[in-house]
């Protein structure tokens, strides 16, 4: 059976979302042939060309334009047409050339997104001109993504598409009439690149993989041409929107466009599916799979086959998608979101759902996240040097809901060992296993950033959220994480059940001291929603909140109305969070008045100025256990004779370092650090000391803790 994995309209520009590939390397391990496409990706790039901007201008009715700001697009529609193609190349890096052009700002049409432009040789003096063209060509398609919303598709969107129509969607009404009733030129160029890949491939199943509500739309757009052009053509749907939307489907309709929703991990439902339409299994015996049966909606999971371990999952398979063709787009100048939409980057996953599993206000209930299953170090670099081959690409997302900290640990070391050259990424918790020789390691095997949910900033919530995290922990490893040189991103929340205003605005004061203390560079807030898979979902009234509207929708069910009779008026503070962060994240207005960032009277702060500052006072000290590893870092070490006098030197990155030392200890530790500890090897603290002992060398204790030891543990021997 040939299968087709598709990724509809819209995830992400500059890197494919991962589902497709991963299922297509799991069904490598099963010999079934598979092609993939990212119909977001294609699309952008049809309507965004010369012929297609030729067509959105053409559609236009240039005496019913709804704005100055597309009056203006549409009188330089000449200039957009030529310049297009160039610009595309230019963030596909086909020509860099083209950035001293764009700089001059004499190039490219600007309309209203270069109106927030500020000056930019603060952020892009040291960062080179191609990065402040590369802003400078994401305002100019901003600017037209405006136009297309504004004035052909209002469902349009960069990074979604009808989102409105599918968020907390608990009919299939609006959904259904759109689809029936709805075209636009977006989704004539979407089925023109899905008829070309059907003819291309022939394939007898289409996998549809929809992980958001932005998604779904063009999803069933796609389903819709696929039953009417090609009926034969089996078409299933999964991924994220259904696993947390649609696990209480009741309404048939939606199999007017699809034929199977399989929930879930995708491995074994997609596998058992494919025996059932080869008739080697029947329906009642699919895994988690939602079907249509006498017009009513059936889940069948009587399948006795068990998820599949990680460890047999496959490596991702990015085959078939035009790496070279995604656009790196810088929407922020701030460096940590740079990394969303600048850059390709390989897709994985440490470890299968959530270690800690314990967070109130996240779906711990469902699969993805209650089922914890951790890879080993080993195979998951085995997949980084098979995805470096593959793509040609060093750069790695593990796509963890929280990578943990031991795995992370041991894979930073199994890069070192293998001297693999690459630079990754991942979600944390902000665990005090997060010392920070431990961040250093991770630096030094190419961690670059991690992000991690610091939500409501505030003691007595995160205790309620049961986080597992104080303020002044996060506070301490986002410290260790910096001065490692690795960036930190903050995951924030506001709204959550009881949450008052004082707390928000103490909350607020969290982050801004954080800033100023330099250990938080970037962040985002969203506000609180409440799920039906959460803890607070499922027992409202033990957080002290109600559900607004607690009847069962006939498709989507997943946010809850709630009201919250104990907390603040959170949708005041949206604007100015957001404002504020905005700022901070550029270095500006951290010496404000919080009260300046809100159009209302908001309290005073009930911190202290120097809160951040007191907690990374606070002592940190770790003593070495005898299983401790201990492990080198540092450059070359060699012997020389100086004036009578052994000297031991590190040949550091910046400058050599020389100590002065007997010549017994520093010919065992020479050979300690070029041999027993180098290239990414370990032991333990007791095998060192019995190894000291052994050479009959003086007390080790007073060597472990004496003045040389402790310049080399600043120059790289750690402590894991």
């Amino acid at each position: 059976m040939k299968v087709l994995l598709i990724t509809p309209p819209f995830t992400q520009l500059s890197t494919p979302y991962p589902a497709t590939a991963y299922i297509k390397g799991y069904l490598n391990t099963l010999a079934v042939e598979s092609d993939q496409v990212d119909l977001g990706l294609e699309t952008i790039l049809a309507l965004f060309s010369k012929e297609g901007l030729g067509r959105v201008f053409g559609e236009v009715d240039r005496t019913a334009l709804s704005s100055d700001n597309s009056q203006r697009i549409y009188a330089f529609r000449d200039k957009y047409i030529s310049t297009i193609d160039a610009v595309i190349g230019f963030l596909q890096d086909q020509d860099t050339t083209l950035a001293h052009f764009i700089c001059e700002r004499n190039f490219l049409p600007e309309a209203s997104k270069f109106d927030q432009l500020e000056e930019l040789d603060w952020a892009f003096g040291t960062m080179g001109i191609r990065d402040k063209a590369r802003h400078l060509a994401t305002l100019y398609l901003e600017d037209l993504g405006d136009f297309i919303s504004e004035e052909i598709d209002p469902h349009f969107g960069f990074s979604r598409y009808a989102e409105r129509l599918s968020s907390s969607a608990k009919s299939f009404d609006d959904i259904h009439r759109e689809v029936e009733t709805r075209s636009s030129l977006v989704i004539q160029l979407m089925l023109d690149i899905l008829e070309k890949k059907i003819k291309e491939g022939q394939p007898q199943l289409v996998c549809l993989s929809v992980p958001f509500p932005g998604n779904l739309y063009a999803a069933l757009k796609a389903g819709q041409w696929l039953k009417k052009y090609r009926p034969h053509v089996k078409v299933a749907m999964g991924g994220g929107y259904p696993n947390t939307e649609l696990r209480s489907l009741s309404d048939s309709r939606i199999f007017d466009y699809v034929d199977y929703i399989t929930l879930d991990d995708g491995e074994t439902p997609l596998n058992n599916l494919i025996e059932h339409l080869i008739g080697e299994r029947e329906a009642f015996l699919l895994k988690r799979t939602l079907v249509r049966t006498e017009g009513k909606v059936v889940y069948h999971n009587g399948s006795l086959h068990a998820d599949v371990p990680q460890a047999q999952v496959g490596t991702p398979d990015y085959t078939g998608l035009p790496l070279r063709r995604y656009l790196s787009v810088i929407q922020l100048t701030n460096p940590m979101h740079r990394m969303w939409s600048d850059g390709r980057w390989n897709k994985l996953t440490m470890a299968h759902g959530c270690y800690w599993g314990k967070c109130t206000f996240c779906d711990i209930s469902l699969d993805y996240i209650k089922n914890y299953e951790a890879s080993s170090a080993e195979l998951i670099v085995d997949r980084m040097e098979q995805l470096v081959q593959q793509t040609q690409e060093r750069g790695f997302h593990f796509v963890d809901e929280a990578a943990p900290p031991a795995l992370m640990k041991a894979v930073a070391i199994e890069i070192l060992k293998r001297k693999l050259v690459v630079t990754w990424w991942t979600n944390i918790r902000f665990e005090k296993s997060f010392h920070y020789d431990l961040c250093r390691l991770l630096a030094a095997s190419g961690c670059v950033a991690v992000s991690g949910g610091l939500e409501v900033a505030s003691d007595r919530l995160l205790a309620l959220i049961d986080k597992g995290v104080t303020i002044e922990q996060v506070t301490q490893v986002n410290d260790n994480f910096t001065q490692a040189g690795i960036m930190v991103h903050a995951y924030l929340m506001y709204g959550f059940p009881t949450q008052t205003e004082q707390e928000t605005i103490d909350s607020l004061e969290v982050v801004r001291q954080m800033f100023e203390a330099g250990v938080l560079q970037s962040g985002f807030w969203h506000r609180f929603a409440m799920t039906a898979h959460s803890p607070v979902g499922m027992q409202p009234d033990i957080f002290q909140v109600s559900v607004s509207d607690p009847e069962v929708g006939s498709f989507a069910n997943n946010d809850l109305e709630h009201e919250d009779p104990e907390g603040g008026n959170h949708q005041l503070f949206s604007a100015g969070l957001k404002k504020s962060l905005y700022n901070y994240m550029h270095g500006v207005g951290l010496d404000f008045e919080l009260q300046e960032w809100f159009d209302h009277q908001v309290p005073t702060t009930t911190h202290p100025p120097d809160l951040i500052e007191q907690h990374l006072a606070a002592p940190r000290r770790r003593e070495v256990q005898a299983r401790s590893k201990i492990m080198w870092i540092g450059g070359p070490v060699g012997i020389t004779q100086h004036n009578g006098k052994t000297v031991l030197t590190v040949y550091a990155k910046e400058e050599d370092v020389r100590l002065d030392m007997m010549e017994s200890a520093a010919r065992w530790l020479e050979l300690l650090l070029n041999t027993t500890l180098t290239s990414g090897y370990t032991c333990t603290y007791k095998e060192i000391q019995d190894n000291y002992i052994s050479a009959e060398l003086e007390d080790f204790t007073l060597f472990w803790y004496g003045a040389e030891m402790e310049t080399l543990k600043t120059l790289g021997l750690l402590q894991l």
